[in-house]
């Protein structure tokens, strides 16, 4: 009990001496500021400067008219092929949809797998045919990753270098003819990608 009583004592004694050790031995005084051999501790654990303008990023994604096209010339091209049950999706780099197109008769689970597939490539930065590989083994794989889809139909839109979005296709019976559907959305809007 006694302990008890005498632990607030201490800390209302250690605690405000502590701040005045810290002070003093990170402060200035007039004579410091005046060398300039002397660098204020502030300064000295100051982060990395920061991309962007105030701290922030700009992102860069299609428009909504890029994103229709490519998805209205991906499901023109399964049309043609006499696919017209697919649905075709438009996604950012997060994978936020920004356009979709359903199909005629295109089963429920077309849009969920062809957003997923457009998320996957986009996230990774390559084609879902060329990742497939990566889903395959023992054990977790890339394959385990929520809202992921490995299977060919899903194409990656990319400017400056870098992957900006992706173009999905499901519901064809196989999925390089969903992936040639997908690869005609993004030649569509080829021309407009920097």
């Amino acid at each position: 009990m006694r302990t008890f009583h005498r632990l607030p004592r201490i800390l209302a004694i250690t605690v405000p001496l502590a701040a005045i050790v810290a002070t003093s031995a990170c402060g200035t005084s007039a004579s410091d500021e005046a060398s300039p051999a002397s660098t204020p501790v502030a300064a000295a654990a100051a982060p990395a400067p920061i991309d962007g303008v105030d701290g922030v990023v700009s992102q860069n994604r299609l428009g909504i008219g890029t994103a229709q096209a490519a998805a209205q010339a991906a499901l023109a091209k399964c049309q043609a092929d006499g696919l017209g049950f697919v649905t075709v999706s438009a996604v950012d780099r997060a994978g936020n949809v920004q356009a979709m197109l359903r199909g005629d008769n295109a089963a429920q689970h077309t849009v969920e797998a062809a957003r997923q597939k457009a998320y996957t490539a986009a996230a990774f930065g390559a084609n879902t045919s060329d990742l497939s590989e990566r889903a395959k083994g023992d054990g977790a794989t890339v394959a385990d990753l929520p809202g992921t889809l490995f299977l060919a139909g899903g194409v990656s839109v990319k400017s400056a270098g870098g992957s900006i979005a992706g173009i999905g296709v499901g519901g064809a019976p196989d999925g390089m003819r969903d992936q040639a559907c997908a690869a005609a959305g993004l030649d569509a809007i080829a021309g407009a990608l920097g």
